[in-house]
């Protein structure tokens, strides 16, 4: 029996519903979503296995202008992605258009591999506004393949799922059958807390931290976790703790719950908060930090 295998990457600007998309193939929540740009920071990588299939699905950042060399990083992350994919989905918001530049719209019409362009959130849109940005969309990508879809609703998901199947090459397995994912689970506890931060506070706060996970101990009915949470200044260190710490508090009590529902197990998690200066701006300090 023939076996086929692949690198599905997904590309766009932020909050096209590139981790809404990943996370519902997944069936998990792998991919963090708030409303927030920027919100994804790594190329999270999510295996589906059949027995002759392997899709290696692969969320990548939104696709913004770079004011630090983190943000420089994550698009290295996305010019990686277009370069090492075997089908490569280009998601766009119907409801929030952005212009694609002139260079990205020239390298994915003169790639040879499948690329699709999912047209997102058509449930934000009258049926006459559809049908003209369907057909501005065909022509900017006019050699690729577009499908309308809502990934929050489900919409055209299996429909789309069934296509990438169909679209595989024939290649060996590129992971384990048994694996899911090529990440930690210390990053997916990171991603978490950090998803509680952008939702719990404003303005730079929420991009200026990096949350290390020091310490997972798992014990027979408890998973004991101590992370830090890293600001690149005193006072957004004191921001972060809040009065009396309850803002760190209710993070933390966010936090817990939802690692808990990831991992199925009861979790003690302890988190501080910890000065590194200009840590987004260090190539020394992000290598630290797991960005390469």
């Amino acid at each position: 029996m023939s076996h086929k295998s692949g690198f599905v990457n997904i590309i766009g600007y932020p909050n096209v519903g590139k981790s809404t998309l990943m996370n519902k193939f997944m069936g998990e929540k792998f991919s963090i979503i708030t409303p927030k740009a920027q919100t994804t920071r790594h190329r999270i990588i999510g295996i589906i296995n059949e027995e002759d299939l392997q899709i290696v699905f692969s969320d990548t950042p939104g696709i913004v202008k770079p004011s630090y060399k983190l943000h420089e990083q994550m698009l290295g992350y996305i010019d990686a992605s277009i370069k090492d994919a075997d089908i490569l989905l280009v998601v766009i918001d119907l409801s929030n258009e952005k212009e694609f530049n002139p260079n990205l719209i020239n390298k994915i019409n003169g790639m040879k591999i499948p690329v699709m362009v999912l047209l997102n959130k058509i449930d934000l849109l009258k049926q006459e506004e559809l049908k003209e940005k369907i057909e501005k969309w065909q022509q900017v990508f006019p050699e690729s393949e577009l499908m309308i879809m809502s990934a929050l609703h489900k919409f055209n998901t299996e429909e789309l799922l069934q296509r990438i199947k169909e679209l595989l090459p024939e290649n060996p397995p590129f992971y384990g059958k048994d694996d899911y994912t090529d990440r930690p689970m210390r990053f997916f506890v990171s991603e978490i807390i950090r998803e509680k931060i952008l939702q719990h506070y404003s303005k730079e706060i929420p991009y200026s931290c990096e949350v290390i996970v020091n310490e997972y101990k798992e014990e027979e009915d408890i998973v004991r976790i101590r992370a830090s949470i890293m600001v690149e200044r005193d006072s957004q260190k004191g921001i972060l703790i809040g009065h009396k710490g309850k803002k760190l508090k209710a993070v933390g009590i966010d936090s817990r719950r939802d690692i808990e529902k990831f991992i199925s197990k009861k979790v003690f998690l302890e988190t501080h908060v910890k000065v590194d200066s200009d840590w987004r701006n260090s190539d020394k300090k992000l290598k630290k930090y797991g960005y390469q």
